[in-house]
């Protein structure tokens, strides 16, 4: 027992040597989530910058592994470690300061980055070695133990939150609900770090020298993987044919299929590679000689879907990286069928410059391309409906409720991308508080509820249109309780509960049927507050979009209790008010 716990802590002191830029990384992520969060409701400006820092320590780890790997090639570790500190030093001040500043552009930016850091560690120690096998062996024992660290750290982390609950729960101790969080987010990110580099503590000479293909592996791509995609390209093909024989347009979502049968394909070749020359393996050899043959039609597939719908709605985002992954997606095809000496490195490569061209190449890049592009589109629609006057829009004039919505998409898409500028120059002096104003507490959303609500002569009966949507909201969100003793926040009070008020005990609940439609039960008398839902909704009749009125509330009184429901909102979806939505009102009770 002694030497197992003997060899357990030398093997961890030579992952603190081997790997101490990578830890780091890891810690400083950890403790960047952990310490972020508070009682306070919200997230300020200081946690936020937390979180940021947390983000950029946790891309930190596969940017620091993928330079450990480079640098056991060519040495140079500090210069490495340093080129990589710096460049996350960098990328933690494109981030925004503050949550309100971190809108849907930079999901977009975070999501990439990630993808292209572990990209990076996939083959970066090999760019410019000709050392096929062992890149495929490199790449191999990286999934695997990836693989196995997600279990193992699954497994630590259900097993350490368990624990800590069976401690709170037995002994009565009561811990804060953020104990639990804080242990997760340590042991899911400098855990897992460390779980994964005990498989890696030999580095890279370990990885990447030449073993016994896995049996398993085999098992799982002949006998699940190519099947599936097997099953896949005959419903495409046939999908295909339809489109034919009906000559009409894919639809929008059929790319999402191909992208996952190109993505899944040149998965299972990738595992499959040092089958691809033994001469028993004929089903490897047929499989990689005709799967790049039969994505020919269906790249055709997958443009024409993809331009119907950048066609008619301009570039956005996802749409941009879907184009760019059907461009790489040909590049590697027309690769691996007309040329003749191939390398497996050329996947991973491609995909990493594609990526980067897509995220920083001037103009041409993700984001330039979407608001460029968001900006013809509003354009070309204020244009077509002939909606502009002196180049201001005309809100007054009768359009369709399709053609509004689409206007307040484009106003929203481009205000969360900082175009106030583009988006003024349509609006009237007085109508540019709509874009101008910076606390509003729904932000980009609330830009398209405004620009929408501000179109007078909306025809509401377009079939195309979204749901019509009318919102109540309270001017004063401070309910008073003068005259009342008692407060009760109706939030999920579904059970009967005995309330004690003074000498007195009253039973209340709730009840809910249909689309969130109210009943309240007082010691077994029912007060239906659908009815008042009803009217105060009725009273906005013709009226769409967000609506201010001074007070939502009703009154009744039970025996000995006046009670008095307050609502800080009100919404129905529909032209009929068959349903209704609402944040949980409060109940003031007053005893007689």
């Amino acid at each position: 027992m002694r030497q197992k716990l003997k060899n357990i802590f030398g093997k961890s002191d030579e992952i603190l040597l081997e790997y101490p830029m990578v830890l780091l990384m890891a810690l400083l992520g950890a403790l960047g989530f952990i310490t972020a969060y508070d009682d306070t409701d919200g997230i300020s400006d200081q946690n936020f910058s937390l979180i940021k820092f947390g983000i950029v320590a946790s891309l930190g780890i596969s940017l620091m592994f993928g330079l450990k790997m480079l640098s056991e090639r060519i040495g140079k570790r500090m210069l490495l470690e340093l080129c990589g500190v710096l460049s996350l030093v960098a990328f933690y001040f494109i981030l925004p300061a503050g949550e309100k500043d971190f809108t849907e552009p930079y999901a977009y930016l975070l999501c990439a980055t990630f993808i292209l850091s572990h990209l990076l560690a996939s083959f970066i120690a090999f760019f410019g070695e000709n050392k096929e096998l062992n890149f495929w062996q490199y790449n191999k024992n990286l999934f695997i133990y990836s693989f196995l660290t997600a279990v193992f750290t699954g497994v630590l982390v259900g097993g350490v939150e368990l624990a800590i609950l069976a401690v709170d729960r037995l002994f009565d101790f009561n811990f804060d609900g953020r104990y639990y969080l804080r242990t997760f987010y340590f042991l899911a990110i400098f855990g897992s770090c460390f779980i994964f580099l005990l498989f890696n503590e030999k580095g890279l000479k370990d990885l990447e020298k030449d073993g016994k293909y896995p049996e398993i592996l085999k098992f799982f791509t002949q006998y699940i993987l190519i099947p599936l995609l097997i099953i896949y390209a005959v419903i495409l093909y046939f999908y295909s044919a339809k489109i034919l024989v009906n000559w009409e347009l894919p639809r929008g979502w059929v790319s999402y299929l191909v992208l996952a049968y190109a993505v899944v394909g040149v998965l299972a070749l990738l595992l499959v590679h040092p089958l691809k020359g033994a001469s028993s393996k004929s089903w490897v050899r047929i499989f990689s000689k005709i799967f790049y043959f039969t994505l020919l039609p269906l790249l055709v597939l997958l443009f024409t879907a993809i331009f119907t719908r950048i066609l008619e709605y301009g570039y956005t985002e996802p749409r941009y990286f879907v184009l760019i992954l059907a461009l790489w997606l040909t590049a590697v095809v027309l690769y691996f069928i007309f040329l003749r000496r191939t390398t497996i490195k050329f996947i991973p490569v491609s995909l990493f410059v594609f990526g980067v061209f897509a995220l920083v190449f001037p103009y041409f890049n993700v984001f330039s391309v979407a608001k460029r592009s968001q900006k013809n589109e509003l354009q070309k629609i204020l244009s077509a409906n002939n909606l502009l006057e002196n180049g201001k829009i005309v809100f007054s004039k009768k359009i369709s409720a399709t053609v509004a919505d689409e206007i307040a998409s484009k106003y929203k898409f481009l205000y969360e991308r900082r175009q106030t500028e583009f988006l003024k120059q349509f609006l009237t002096v007085k109508e540019q508080k709509l874009v101008t104003r910076n606390n509003l507490q729904r932000g980009s959303y609330q830009v398209g509820e405004d620009i929408r609500n501000s179109f007078t002569s909306v025809m509401l009966s377009d079939k195309n249109s979204r749901a019509y949507r009318l919102e109540l909201l309270s001017v004063s969100t401070a309910h008073s309780v003068e005259g009342y003793e008692y407060m009760i926040v109706l939030n999920d009070l579904q059970e009967k509960k005995a309330l004690s008020l003074g000498n007195e005990t009253v039973q209340i609940s709730t009840q809910r049927t249909g689309r969130n439609e109210l009943k309240i039960v007082v010691d077994g008398e029912i007060w239906d507050i659908t009815p008042f839902f009803r009217e105060m909704l009725q009273k906005q009749k013709g009226k769409s979009g967000s609506v201010e009125i001074p007070e939502i509330s009703t009154e009744k009184s039970f025996g000995k209790f006046h009670l008095k429901l307050v609502f800080d909102n009100l919404v129905s979806e529909d032209l009929q008010h068959h349903g209704f939505y609402y944040n949980p009102p409060v109940l003031l009770i007053h005893k007689k």
